[in-house]
């Protein structure tokens, strides 16, 4: 059984130092350093380009993760605006954070004359590392949990932090853990197909990570019951991972295709 006693760690001259910032400061600074390994091990980058792509990636990133949620969330945000720049509360989206990313890494890209498809190769290793271990700031906001079970491997969510209409139950599905080894998962996935697979097309490699993190996202979501947003009574994370599944096997298809073509 899973259990989070609190989401502060300390408090520090009367500030509050919250597990959440902690650990997703944590997954961002390790997820920078493996993919800049990687990319100098395997993708012949200089050292430290991806800690300087870090920074627009971190704040495009951030930014586009928290539109993304409020723009889900417009009831909410329209009524509590104050709330939108209330990132340590929780409320971002990985979908946000991939869009936002994808922008700071296509300036990074123009300005250091570094093909758009490789650094994206590169970023989603430690895209997938940074995911794994950002998750368990969930578990300490006691957000984004599954369904009521009794499973061994249940999650206990305090009174306060269990939604409507769900406050009789005192477990739930630990969806925060499932998508953490998921990513684990993929990571590994990745790593295997880097060394073993013949992938020397640009881009391949981060439409393999869409196309696992979309499958997982599906998932995950299908024990989740905090979507912000329905469309016919599908969660719109389902939608949005099932369209970006779609266009990414497209897209790998017609890339390895038209390589196959012209040998």
């Amino acid at each position: 059984m899973f259990a989070s006693h609190s989401q502060i760690i300390c408090t520090l001259f009367g500030v509050h130092i919250y597990f959440y910032g902690v650990i997703l400061a944590i997954a961002i600074v390790v997820g920078t350093f493996v993919s800049d390994y990687i990319g100098c091990k395997f993708f012949d980058l200089k050292k430290e380009t991806i800690v300087d792509l870090a920074p627009y990636l971190i704040i495009l990133g951030i930014i586009g993760a928290r539109l993304y949620y409020c723009i889900l969330n417009y009831n909410f945000y329209l009524k509590f605006p104050t709330e939108i720049l209330a990132v340590r509360h929780g409320g971002i989206s990985i979908h946000g954070a991939i869009l936002g990313g994808l922008i700071g890494l296509w300036i990074f890209s123009k300005k250091k004359k570094i093909s758009v498809p490789k650094l994206c190769d590169v970023s989603v290793f430690g895209l997938a590392i940074a995911q794994a271990i950002g998750r368990w700031g969930n578990f300490f906001n006691s957000e984004a949990f599954g369904r009521p079970t009794n499973m061994a491997w249940k999650l206990y969510i305090a009174p306060q932090y269990r939604p409507i209409p769900y406050e009789g139950y005192e477990y739930f599905h630990p969806t925060f853990l499932y998508e953490s080894v998921l990513d684990l998962l993929i990571f590994g996935i990745l790593l295997l197909v880097l060394k073993k697979a013949k992938c020397n097309k640009e881009g391949n490699l981060a439409l393999i990570y869409l196309i696992l993190y979309s499958a997982a996202r599906i998932f995950v979501e299908y024990f989740r019951i905090d979507s912000v947003l329905y469309i016919h009574g599908i969660p719109v994370a389902i939608v949005v991972s099932a369209i970006i599944i779609l266009i990414a096997v497209c897209l790998l298809i017609k890339q390895n295709l038209f390589k196959k073509e012209n040998k």
